[in-house]
């Protein structure tokens, strides 16, 4: 809430990805009173988000409505953030990357085109390591009995 020149109720918000990190931080963000938007590129994703409250925008199509956020946060682990894409963002647009390495925003461009970036890769193991392994723990014991071992 420092990084942003407004409040976030009422800024608007784009989560770039909709697995378990996507989908919290936009309910977490709703909460807030942001308008929330959610770019995915599974429509089964879109669709939850959509039903969620959601403004469901597909990944392919950001390219015509970047310059639409205050705030943009990244949970996918793949580069959906490239220079061109950063390069629409308005001047006072924050980033923020919550995914897992390799992460999702070129860094470099970024650095190059004034964006201001939040880096927060792989938070749950760098600040709360006993949390992260318990659910590693738990979604391994998941798969082996999914999977009838």
């Amino acid at each position: 809430m420092e990084e942003l020149p407004i409040t976030l109720h009422g800024a608007r918000v784009l989560v770039v990805g909709f697995g378990r990190v996507g989908k919290l931080t936009a309910h977490r963000f709703r909460a807030l009173g942001a308008r929330v938007s959610v770019a995915a590129r599974k429509w089964a994703d879109l669709a939850w988000a959509e039903a969620y409250g959601y403004v469901p925008e597909h990944l392919e199509g950001l390219d015509e409505c970047l310059c639409a956020y205050d705030l943009v946060v990244n949970t996918a682990p793949a580069r959906v953030l490239d220079a061109q894409r950063l390069a629409q963002l308005e001047p006072d647009c924050l980033v923020i990357d919550l995914a897992s390495r390799p992460g999702g925003v070129d860094m470099e461009a970024a650095a190059e085109l004034g964006v201001r970036v939040i880096w927060a890769l792989s938070l749950p193991g760098k600040v709360a390591p006993v949390t992260a392994g318990k659910i590693l723990r738990d979604t391994i014991c998941h798969i082996l009995c999914e999977l009838g071992v």
